[in-house]
Protein backbone atom coordinates (compact mmCIF):
# COMPACT_ATOMS: atom_id res chain seq x y z
CA UNK A 1 0.00 0.00 0.00
CA UNK A 2 1.42 3.36 -1.00
CA UNK A 3 1.99 5.84 1.82
CA UNK A 4 1.27 9.54 1.75
CA UNK A 5 4.10 11.61 0.31
CA UNK A 6 5.97 14.65 1.60
CA UNK A 7 3.29 17.02 0.28
CA UNK A 8 0.77 15.60 2.72
CA UNK A 9 3.23 15.70 5.60
CA UNK A 10 3.71 19.38 4.82
CA UNK A 11 -0.06 19.80 4.76
CA UNK A 12 -0.29 18.21 8.18
CA UNK A 13 2.20 20.73 9.52
CA UNK A 14 0.20 23.52 7.91
CA UNK A 15 -2.99 22.26 9.52
CA UNK A 16 -1.44 22.56 12.96
CA UNK A 17 -0.55 26.20 12.45
CA UNK A 18 -3.35 27.49 10.23
CA UNK A 19 -6.40 29.07 11.83
CA UNK A 20 -9.44 26.82 11.95
CA UNK A 21 -12.71 28.62 11.35
CA UNK A 22 -15.81 26.96 12.75
CA UNK A 23 -19.25 28.17 13.65
CA UNK A 24 -18.53 27.74 17.38
CA UNK A 25 -15.75 28.91 19.63
CA UNK A 26 -14.68 27.52 22.98
CA UNK A 27 -16.87 30.13 24.62
CA UNK A 28 -20.07 29.16 22.85
CA UNK A 29 -23.16 28.83 24.95
CA UNK A 30 -24.76 25.44 25.53
CA UNK A 31 -27.60 26.54 23.26
CA UNK A 32 -25.23 27.24 20.37
CA UNK A 33 -23.47 23.97 21.00
CA UNK A 34 -26.77 22.11 20.91
CA UNK A 35 -27.60 23.80 17.60
CA UNK A 36 -24.25 22.67 16.21
CA UNK A 37 -24.84 19.09 17.38
CA UNK A 38 -28.19 19.16 15.59
CA UNK A 39 -26.40 20.06 12.36
CA UNK A 40 -24.23 16.99 12.77
CA UNK A 41 -27.32 14.90 13.49
CA UNK A 42 -29.04 15.96 10.25
CA UNK A 43 -26.08 14.72 8.24
CA UNK A 44 -25.58 11.61 10.38
CA UNK A 45 -29.19 10.58 9.75
CA UNK A 46 -28.96 11.33 6.02
CA UNK A 47 -25.80 9.27 5.54
CA UNK A 48 -27.02 6.43 7.79
CA UNK A 49 -30.17 6.18 5.67
CA UNK A 50 -28.12 6.09 2.46
CA UNK A 51 -25.83 3.36 3.81
CA UNK A 52 -28.78 1.28 4.96
CA UNK A 53 -30.43 1.66 1.55
CA UNK A 54 -27.36 0.85 -0.53
CA UNK A 55 -25.78 -1.78 1.69
CA UNK A 56 -22.36 -0.49 0.65
CA UNK A 57 -19.40 -0.34 3.00
CA UNK A 58 -17.16 2.17 1.21
CA UNK A 59 -17.61 5.93 0.91
CA UNK A 60 -16.21 8.58 -1.42
CA UNK A 61 -16.42 12.21 -0.30
CA UNK A 62 -15.89 14.79 -3.04
CA UNK A 63 -14.78 18.19 -1.73
CA UNK A 64 -15.25 21.26 -3.93
CA UNK A 65 -14.79 24.88 -2.95
CA UNK A 66 -18.37 25.52 -4.05
CA UNK A 67 -20.49 27.84 -6.15
CA UNK A 68 -23.86 29.57 -6.28
CA UNK A 69 -24.44 29.09 -10.02
CA UNK A 70 -27.02 26.59 -11.25
CA UNK A 71 -24.81 25.48 -14.16
CA UNK A 72 -22.13 24.67 -11.58
CA UNK A 73 -24.64 22.65 -9.52
CA UNK A 74 -25.44 20.64 -12.64
CA UNK A 75 -21.73 20.07 -13.23
CA UNK A 76 -21.37 18.83 -9.64
CA UNK A 77 -24.33 16.49 -10.17
CA UNK A 78 -22.71 14.97 -13.26
CA UNK A 79 -19.40 14.66 -11.42
CA UNK A 80 -21.10 12.72 -8.63
CA UNK A 81 -22.77 10.47 -11.20
CA UNK A 82 -19.42 9.83 -12.91
CA UNK A 83 -17.92 8.84 -9.56
CA UNK A 84 -20.82 6.53 -8.81
CA UNK A 85 -20.12 4.76 -12.10
CA UNK A 86 -16.37 4.61 -11.41
CA UNK A 87 -16.83 3.40 -7.81
CA UNK A 88 -19.83 1.04 -7.91
CA UNK A 89 -19.03 -0.38 -4.47
CA UNK A 90 -19.10 3.02 -2.75
CA UNK A 91 -21.66 5.58 -1.67
CA UNK A 92 -20.60 8.96 -3.10
CA UNK A 93 -21.15 12.19 -1.19
CA UNK A 94 -20.49 15.81 -2.18
CA UNK A 95 -19.61 18.81 -0.03
CA UNK A 96 -18.44 22.43 -0.20
CA UNK A 97 -15.51 23.82 1.76
CA UNK A 98 -16.72 27.43 1.43
CA UNK A 99 -19.22 28.57 4.09
CA UNK A 100 -20.14 31.54 1.89
CA UNK A 101 -21.01 29.29 -1.05
CA UNK A 102 -22.98 26.94 1.22
CA UNK A 103 -25.02 29.81 2.67
CA UNK A 104 -25.66 31.54 -0.64
CA UNK A 105 -26.58 28.31 -2.41
CA UNK A 106 -29.08 27.49 0.34
CA UNK A 107 -30.94 30.79 -0.07
CA UNK A 108 -31.00 30.67 -3.87
CA UNK A 109 -28.68 33.53 -4.75
CA UNK A 110 -28.74 32.68 -8.47
CA UNK A 111 -31.37 31.41 -10.89
CA UNK A 112 -31.44 28.87 -13.67
CA UNK A 113 -31.58 29.85 -17.34
CA UNK A 114 -35.37 30.17 -17.13
CA UNK A 115 -35.17 32.65 -14.28
CA UNK A 116 -36.27 30.25 -11.56
CA UNK A 117 -34.62 30.60 -8.15
CA UNK A 118 -32.53 27.54 -7.40
CA UNK A 119 -31.79 26.54 -3.81
CA UNK A 120 -29.31 23.79 -3.01
CA UNK A 121 -28.25 22.38 0.34
CA UNK A 122 -24.57 21.52 0.56
CA UNK A 123 -22.57 20.80 3.71
CA UNK A 124 -19.10 21.35 5.10
CA UNK A 125 -16.59 18.48 5.00
CA UNK A 126 -16.65 18.17 8.81
CA UNK A 127 -20.36 17.31 8.86
CA UNK A 128 -20.21 14.71 6.12
CA UNK A 129 -16.96 13.21 7.39
CA UNK A 130 -18.52 12.86 10.82
CA UNK A 131 -21.63 11.28 9.29
CA UNK A 132 -19.53 8.85 7.25
CA UNK A 133 -17.63 7.95 10.42
CA UNK A 134 -20.82 7.60 12.45
CA UNK A 135 -22.10 5.17 9.80
CA UNK A 136 -18.81 3.26 10.20
CA UNK A 137 -17.87 2.81 6.58
CA UNK A 138 -14.91 0.45 6.45
CA UNK A 139 -13.08 2.39 3.73
CA UNK A 140 -13.19 6.14 3.08
CA UNK A 141 -11.84 8.12 0.13
CA UNK A 142 -11.71 11.93 0.35
CA UNK A 143 -11.12 13.52 -3.04
CA UNK A 144 -10.08 17.14 -3.46
CA UNK A 145 -11.67 18.76 -6.52
CA UNK A 146 -9.19 21.64 -6.38
CA UNK A 147 -7.03 22.35 -9.44
CA UNK A 148 -3.73 23.00 -7.64
CA UNK A 149 -2.43 21.77 -4.27
CA UNK A 150 -2.74 25.21 -2.72
CA UNK A 151 -4.55 26.93 0.14
CA UNK A 152 -7.92 25.23 -0.37
CA UNK A 153 -6.33 21.80 -0.62
CA UNK A 154 -4.52 22.39 2.68
CA UNK A 155 -7.93 23.00 4.26
CA UNK A 156 -9.16 19.65 2.91
CA UNK A 157 -6.16 17.89 4.46
CA UNK A 158 -6.79 19.64 7.77
CA UNK A 159 -10.44 18.58 7.82
CA UNK A 160 -9.52 14.91 7.27
CA UNK A 161 -6.89 14.96 10.00
CA UNK A 162 -9.30 16.64 12.39
CA UNK A 163 -11.90 13.97 11.62
CA UNK A 164 -9.38 11.21 12.31
CA UNK A 165 -8.51 12.84 15.62
CA UNK A 166 -12.13 13.18 16.73
CA UNK A 167 -11.44 16.88 16.89
CA UNK A 168 -14.74 18.62 16.27
CA UNK A 169 -16.92 18.90 19.38
CA UNK A 170 -17.29 16.72 22.47
CA UNK A 171 -20.98 16.10 21.91
CA UNK A 172 -20.27 14.71 18.44
CA UNK A 173 -17.38 12.39 19.22
CA UNK A 174 -17.04 9.29 17.07
CA UNK A 175 -16.13 5.79 18.19
CA UNK A 176 -12.42 6.07 18.89
CA UNK A 177 -11.89 2.35 18.29
CA UNK A 178 -13.45 2.72 14.84
CA UNK A 179 -11.06 5.54 13.92
CA UNK A 180 -8.11 3.51 15.22
CA UNK A 181 -9.20 0.61 13.02
CA UNK A 182 -9.41 2.87 9.95
CA UNK A 183 -5.77 3.76 10.59
CA UNK A 184 -4.73 0.18 11.39
CA UNK A 185 -6.43 -1.16 8.25
CA UNK A 186 -4.97 1.65 6.11
CA UNK A 187 -8.51 2.51 5.04
CA UNK A 188 -8.55 6.34 4.96
CA UNK A 189 -7.38 7.77 1.64
CA UNK A 190 -6.77 11.25 0.25
CA UNK A 191 -7.06 11.97 -3.48
CA UNK A 192 -4.89 14.75 -4.87
CA UNK A 193 -5.86 17.90 -6.81
CA UNK A 194 -5.89 17.93 -10.59
CA UNK A 195 -2.39 19.35 -11.14
CA UNK A 196 -0.69 17.67 -8.21
CA UNK A 197 2.21 16.00 -10.03
CA UNK A 198 4.19 18.23 -12.43
CA UNK A 199 5.72 15.20 -14.18
CA UNK A 200 2.47 13.29 -14.73
CA UNK A 201 -0.60 15.48 -14.25
CA UNK A 202 0.60 18.64 -16.00
CA UNK A 203 1.45 16.97 -19.34
CA UNK A 204 -1.70 14.83 -19.18
CA UNK A 205 -3.96 17.85 -18.60
CA UNK A 206 -2.13 19.77 -21.33
CA UNK A 207 -2.72 16.90 -23.76
CA UNK A 208 -6.41 16.73 -22.84
CA UNK A 209 -6.87 20.49 -23.27
CA UNK A 210 -5.05 20.45 -26.59
CA UNK A 211 -7.27 17.63 -27.82
CA UNK A 212 -10.27 19.87 -27.13
CA UNK A 213 -8.94 23.23 -28.26
CA UNK A 214 -6.38 22.55 -30.99
CA UNK A 215 -8.77 23.93 -33.62
CA UNK A 216 -9.08 27.20 -31.70
CA UNK A 217 -5.32 27.41 -31.20
CA UNK A 218 -4.90 27.11 -34.97
CA UNK A 219 -6.96 30.29 -35.36
CA UNK A 220 -5.52 32.45 -32.58
CA UNK A 221 -4.69 32.61 -28.89
CA UNK A 222 -6.36 30.27 -26.42
CA UNK A 223 -6.08 31.81 -22.94
CA UNK A 224 -7.00 29.86 -19.82
CA UNK A 225 -7.97 31.71 -16.65
CA UNK A 226 -7.15 29.91 -13.39
CA UNK A 227 -7.58 31.11 -9.84
CA UNK A 228 -4.18 31.01 -8.18
CA UNK A 229 -3.22 32.15 -4.69
CA UNK A 230 -1.70 35.44 -3.54
CA UNK A 231 1.93 35.13 -2.46
CA UNK A 232 1.00 35.01 1.22
CA UNK A 233 -1.35 32.06 0.57
CA UNK A 234 0.74 30.17 -1.97
CA UNK A 235 0.66 26.95 0.04
CA UNK A 236 3.19 24.37 -1.16
CA UNK A 237 4.26 27.01 -3.74
CA UNK A 238 1.52 25.55 -5.92
CA UNK A 239 1.13 28.57 -8.22
CA UNK A 240 4.02 27.21 -10.26
CA UNK A 241 1.60 24.65 -11.73
CA UNK A 242 0.04 27.37 -13.91
CA UNK A 243 3.42 28.28 -15.36
CA UNK A 244 4.27 24.61 -15.85
CA UNK A 245 0.95 24.03 -17.61
CA UNK A 246 1.58 26.94 -19.98
CA UNK A 247 5.00 25.53 -20.84
CA UNK A 248 3.48 22.09 -21.50
CA UNK A 249 0.70 23.56 -23.63
CA UNK A 250 3.06 25.75 -25.64
CA UNK A 251 5.14 22.69 -26.45
CA UNK A 252 2.02 21.52 -28.30
CA UNK A 253 1.08 24.92 -29.75
CA UNK A 254 2.66 28.32 -28.94
CA UNK A 255 -0.76 29.98 -29.00
CA UNK A 256 -1.74 28.65 -25.56
CA UNK A 257 -1.48 30.90 -22.49
CA UNK A 258 -2.37 30.39 -18.83
CA UNK A 259 -3.09 33.26 -16.44
CA UNK A 260 -4.94 33.72 -13.16
CA UNK A 261 -7.02 36.12 -11.12
CA UNK A 262 -4.86 35.91 -7.98
CA UNK A 263 -1.31 34.78 -8.78
CA UNK A 264 1.13 37.72 -8.75
CA UNK A 265 2.84 38.37 -12.09
CA UNK A 266 0.33 36.16 -13.88
CA UNK A 267 -2.71 38.38 -14.27
CA UNK A 268 -4.43 39.21 -17.55
CA UNK A 269 -1.97 42.03 -18.23
CA UNK A 270 0.92 39.61 -17.77
CA UNK A 271 -0.66 37.23 -20.26
CA UNK A 272 -0.99 40.14 -22.69
CA UNK A 273 2.65 41.04 -22.14
CA UNK A 274 3.77 37.50 -23.00
CA UNK A 275 1.60 37.56 -26.11
CA UNK A 276 3.03 40.87 -27.29
CA UNK A 277 6.58 39.68 -26.67
CA UNK A 278 5.85 37.07 -29.35
CA UNK A 279 4.39 39.67 -31.69
CA UNK A 280 0.73 38.76 -31.14
CA UNK A 281 -0.79 42.23 -31.21
CA UNK A 282 -4.18 41.40 -32.74
CA UNK A 283 -6.33 38.51 -33.87
CA UNK A 284 -8.62 36.09 -32.11
CA UNK A 285 -8.48 35.30 -28.41
CA UNK A 286 -10.53 32.39 -27.08
CA UNK A 287 -11.12 32.45 -23.31
CA UNK A 288 -11.64 29.34 -21.16
CA UNK A 289 -11.93 28.81 -17.41
CA UNK A 290 -9.17 26.74 -15.82
CA UNK A 291 -11.35 26.07 -12.78
CA UNK A 292 -13.32 23.03 -11.71
CA UNK A 293 -16.61 24.76 -12.53
CA UNK A 294 -17.73 27.94 -14.29
CA UNK A 295 -18.96 30.12 -11.43
CA UNK A 296 -18.55 33.78 -10.51
CA UNK A 297 -14.96 34.02 -11.75
CA UNK A 298 -15.79 32.48 -15.12
CA UNK A 299 -18.99 34.45 -15.68
CA UNK A 300 -17.77 37.79 -14.35
CA UNK A 301 -13.97 38.05 -14.14
CA UNK A 302 -13.45 36.19 -17.39
CA UNK A 303 -16.53 36.56 -19.58
CA UNK A 304 -18.17 39.72 -18.23
CA UNK A 305 -19.31 42.07 -21.00
CA UNK A 306 -20.35 45.72 -20.91
CA UNK A 307 -19.55 48.96 -19.14
CA UNK A 308 -19.76 47.47 -15.66
CA UNK A 309 -16.80 45.26 -16.53
CA UNK A 310 -14.58 47.96 -18.04
CA UNK A 311 -13.01 51.07 -16.53
CA UNK A 312 -10.77 52.69 -19.16
CA UNK A 313 -9.04 54.81 -16.52
CA UNK A 314 -7.80 51.71 -14.70
CA UNK A 315 -7.25 49.17 -17.46
CA UNK A 316 -5.43 46.65 -15.27
CA UNK A 317 -7.97 46.76 -12.45
CA UNK A 318 -9.09 43.35 -11.23
CA UNK A 319 -12.67 44.59 -11.73
CA UNK A 320 -12.11 44.69 -15.49
CA UNK A 321 -13.00 41.37 -17.10
CA UNK A 322 -10.63 39.46 -19.34
CA UNK A 323 -13.18 39.77 -22.16
CA UNK A 324 -13.34 43.55 -21.99
CA UNK A 325 -9.60 43.88 -21.36
CA UNK A 326 -8.53 42.00 -24.48
CA UNK A 327 -11.36 43.49 -26.56
CA UNK A 328 -10.26 47.01 -25.65
CA UNK A 329 -6.68 46.06 -26.53
CA UNK A 330 -7.85 45.40 -30.09
CA UNK A 331 -8.38 41.64 -30.09
CA UNK A 332 -11.36 39.67 -31.41
CA UNK A 333 -12.41 37.98 -28.16
CA UNK A 334 -14.63 34.93 -27.97
CA UNK A 335 -15.91 32.98 -24.97
CA UNK A 336 -17.12 29.56 -26.17
CA UNK A 337 -20.23 28.46 -24.29
CA UNK A 338 -22.42 25.38 -24.00
CA UNK A 339 -26.00 26.06 -22.99
CA UNK A 340 -25.27 29.77 -22.45
CA UNK A 341 -22.39 29.10 -20.05
CA UNK A 342 -18.63 28.64 -20.24
CA UNK A 343 -17.49 25.17 -19.22
CA UNK A 344 -15.53 24.25 -16.12
CA UNK A 345 -12.91 21.51 -16.04
CA UNK A 346 -15.23 19.00 -14.38
CA UNK A 347 -17.40 19.19 -17.48
CA UNK A 348 -14.57 18.01 -19.72
CA UNK A 349 -14.60 14.17 -19.60
CA UNK A 350 -10.88 13.78 -20.24
CA UNK A 351 -10.04 16.16 -17.40
CA UNK A 352 -12.62 14.64 -15.03
CA UNK A 353 -11.00 11.26 -15.64
CA UNK A 354 -7.72 12.65 -14.27
CA UNK A 355 -9.48 13.41 -10.97
CA UNK A 356 -11.14 9.99 -10.98
CA UNK A 357 -7.77 8.32 -11.52
CA UNK A 358 -6.38 10.32 -8.60
CA UNK A 359 -9.08 8.80 -6.42
CA UNK A 360 -8.28 5.31 -7.66
CA UNK A 361 -4.60 6.01 -6.89
CA UNK A 362 -5.40 7.80 -3.61
CA UNK A 363 -2.80 7.28 -0.93
CA UNK A 364 -3.32 6.10 2.59
CA UNK A 365 -3.21 9.07 4.97
CA UNK A 366 -0.46 7.75 7.19
CA UNK A 367 -0.30 8.77 10.84
CA UNK A 368 -3.58 10.71 10.65
CA UNK A 369 -5.03 9.14 13.79
CA UNK A 370 -3.94 9.85 17.36
CA UNK A 371 -5.99 8.48 20.22
CA UNK A 372 -8.14 10.87 22.23
CA UNK A 373 -7.06 8.81 25.23
CA UNK A 374 -3.26 8.54 25.00
CA UNK A 375 -3.00 7.46 28.63
CA UNK A 376 -4.68 4.21 27.61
Amino acid sequence: MKKIKSLILAAAAFSLTAPVFTSCSSNDSDENLDNLVSEYTVNDNMVAAQKAKSGKDEAVLLVAFGSTWNNAFLAFDKTKQAYEAAFPNADVYFCFSSDICINRASVGENTDDEGNIVKRDYYEPRYLLHAIGAAKYSKIYVQSLQVIPGEEFAAVVASVKKFMNNGYIAKAHLDDDYLAKLQEDEAIFLGMPLLNDPEVDVPEVAAQLNALYAAEASQGVVAFMGHGNPDTYDTFKANVRYTQLEVALQALNPNYYVGTVDMPDNYKQDVLGRMQEKGINNGKVFLHALMSIAGDHAHNDMAGEGEEYWDPEEEESEDNSWFEYFKNKGYDVQVPVVGNHPLGLLELPGILNVWIQHTKDAEFLEDAYHSMYPEE
